[in-house]
């Protein structure tokens, strides 16, 4: 016979894994449709009846095992001794200390955290103070080195200079300063003494302006060479004043002697022209004599007649020759002018020998 399944009513769901109390109560509610206790409102046949019986089987098997893993739990629950629950408390204590612990060093991390922080912010300050200094350190640094070498060029140049310096210093220890500075050379007849003639011939008509600077050249020479030996002269003092030069005379009043003329002389014998040239060589003779005096004694190849005003030349033939212009000839006086003017260039070449290395 066929079964109509339409006109049957599916009691629960055939689910393996539904809860305890669902089964339960699927349970107790076919329980009491086989006692009878319950009624059923429509008919139910056997093979429905064998059907729901597996699906109970099914589920009580279930029910059945899951009945058994709760014992078990029960009894393993029950087998955990006191000891392994005071251990467990006294871990779970550790674990709330070190909680406690990790807490506090938590805080104290934010707190160190902060305070990094602070110091961070403090070291990017100072490192920008420092960058600053070191921008302007760069700064002083460049100026420094541009100030360096100029300084360094103009040491250079100081010691370029020192050189040069130095060497015009050895040239200058090598120059005699009164042959550098008083020059005498010759012209035929004429002397001359820094570029200027003493003395005048008639067929050289030398202007009075230029014999009266040569002879206040010859002047400041004799003064120089005074000086140089520590001469001071007795009778007359030197007053070398370029071409008007003359001497003061230190017995007779203070009367002044000019050592220049205008060519206007005399006719008399005592001229004050005259009288200035003699008292001069009345001075070289006194440097003369003092420059006799000592070990490396000076020697003139012509001497000197004070009195009678006169250079006396061994080797020409008329012998004597007359510094004065009264009664003269200008030949025999530019003579006697060479004559004392080549005693003064001998007179500086002993001063150089004698006094040049001091």
């Amino acid at each position: 016979m066929a079964l109509d399944y339409s006109n049957f009513t599916l009691l629960g769901k055939l689910e393996p894994w539904r809860s305890l109390d669902s089964i339960q109560k699927t349970i107790r509610g076919s329980s009491d449709i086989l006692s009878g206790e319950t009624e059923v409102d429509h008919p139910l046949c056997v093979d429905c009846t064998d059907n729901l019986l597996e699906v109970l089987d099914i589920e009580l098997a279930i029910t059945e095992s899951d009945v058994q893993n709760y014992k078990r739990c029960l009894e393993t629950r029950k087998r955990v001794t006191e000891d392994e629950t005071e251990m467990l408390q006294e871990k779970l204590k550790d674990m709330e200390l070190e909680e406690a612990r990790l807490l506090q060093e938590a805080a104290e991390m934010e707190k160190n955290q902060e305070r990094v922080a602070a110091d961070l912010e403090a070291a990017q300050s100072e490192t920008k103070m420092l960058e600053q200094q070191e921008e302007q350190y760069w700064k002083d640094y460049s100026q420094l080195k541009w100030q360096q070498l100029e300084l360094h060029e103009e040491l250079s140049s100081v010691e370029m200079r020192l050189q040069y310096a130095q060497i015009q210093w050895n040239q200058l220890e090598k120059t005699d300063i009164f042959n550098a500075t008083f020059e005498i050379w010759q012209d035929g007849p004429l002397t001359i003494i820094n570029n200027f003639r003493l003395g005048r011939l008639p067929t050289v008509p030398v202007c009075w302006n230029e014999i009266n600077a040569a002879w206040g050249q010859t002047a400041l020479l004799l003064l120089a060479l005074a000086n140089k030996i520590g001469l001071e002269f007795q009778r007359y003092r030197l007053f070398p004043c370029g071409n008007h030069s003359y001497l003061r005379s230190l017995i007779d009043d203070c009367a002044e002697l000019p050592l220049f003329s205008s060519g206007k002389q005399n006719v008399f014998l005592h001229n004050k022209f005259d009288q200035a040239m003699m008292a001069f060589l009345d001075c070289m003779q006194q440097f003369k004599e003092a420059a006799e005096r000592g070990e490396s004694a000076l020697c003139l190849p012509y001497k000197i007649h004070v009195k009678k005003g006169l250079m006396e030349d061994p080797g020409s033939s008329r012998g004597f020759y007359s510094i004065r212009t009264h009664l003269n000839t200008e030949e025999d006086w530019t003579k006697a002018l060479k004559l004392m003017l080549i005693n003064f260039k001998c007179s500086l070449t002993w001063v150089s020998l004698r006094y040049g290395r001091k």
